[in-house]
């Protein structure tokens, strides 16, 4: 048995079938390269296939170039069949497939927030019950959802998106629980600022901003903008930490990806910790008094 980081025991075994998606880009195509270079099977999917079919081709036998919108159910349903049937199983589900929303609260869409949500959580959702049945058969897996530095820590002009990965992280708690019986592990992976297509291509903004938030929601999403291109985390680097929490036998429930996360998390962490004791003495004077 091999060693990974911190001296925690990897798992033994031959290699695996994965797959991964919202691949065609940024830290999901990372991932996907990362497991066919390890020698893993990959069921590499996009809403175009066309995206991911030059993975495919370059790893002929082991990669599988799939159509998967995760909103469609029968796409959902298809992609597992489709693996399932090339591969045999499935043995680690990678949910990376997800966009970005600006808005203030109060600028948000109702139809744009009820899609962001279709994608980022019950998207998920849906990819898990599908894996399921068989991982549990088998008594293993592995389940791991990319969430984001904001489903920890909120702040202004993303909450809506914030939101839809607080929803992943409470998903990815209880989820853990559930499944520790059954073999199946649980990872929720927060990237900081990566270098993606997330501030550019792949974002969404409200149609209708409003001046009273020019000063605080539109800073920040002018803020959000001016570092598209530039910002500090390698999709690699990333890609490498999800192949190695992959090969753990006791892998993180949550793992922390880059120094801004951590720092912002860091920050959040004291600020709470100051709050319960500033407000212990009425958080525990709860109970029934005797008259």
């Amino acid at each position: 048995m091999t060693e990974a980081s911190g001296g925690v025991p990897a798992k033994s075994g031959g290699p695996s079938v994965w797959l991964v998606t919202g691949c065609s880009t940024g830290i999901g195509r990372e991932i996907a390269l990362a497991a066919l270079s390890r020698g893993h099977r990959v069921a590499v999917t996009a809403r175009d296939p066309a995206r991911v079919e030059d993975i495919a081709a370059r790893h002929p036998g082991r990669g599988l170039a799939l159509r998967l919108d995760v909103t469609r159910s029968e796409q959902v349903e298809s992609s597992v069949r489709e693996t399932e049937a090339a591969f045999g199983r499935v043995d680690v589900l990678v949910n990376n497939a997800g966009y970005g929303y600006l808005a203030a609260v109060e600028e948000g869409e109702e139809a744009e927030v009820r899609e962001l949500f279709e994608t980022n959580y019950f998207g998920v959702v849906a990819m898990i019950k599908a894996v399921l049945p068989g991982m549990r058969r088998r008594g293993s897996g592995r389940i791991i959802n990319i969430s984001s530095m904001t489903g920890i820590v909120s702040n202004p002009g993303a909450v809506y998106y914030s939101s839809s990965k607080f929803a992943l992280e409470s998903l990815s708690e209880g989820l853990s629980k559930e499944l520790e019986p059954f073999g199946i592990r649980v990872t929720s992976v927060k990237p900081g600022a990566f270098r993606t297509d997330w501030a550019g291509r792949s974002m969404k903004e409200t149609r209708q901003p409003l001046a009273a938030y020019d000063d605080t929601v539109d800073a920040r999403r002018a803020f959000i903008r001016s570092v598209d291109g530039t910002q500090a985390g390698d999709p690699r680097r990333a890609a490498e930490a999800v192949l190695m929490v992959s090969e753990l036998e006791d892998p993180p429930l949550h793992l922390l990806l880059g120094r801004d996360v951590y720092e912002a998390y860091r920050e959040k962490l004291d600020a709470l910790q100051k709050s319960l004791e500033e407000w212990k003495a009425v958080s525990l004077d709860m109970d029934f008094r005797d008259e």
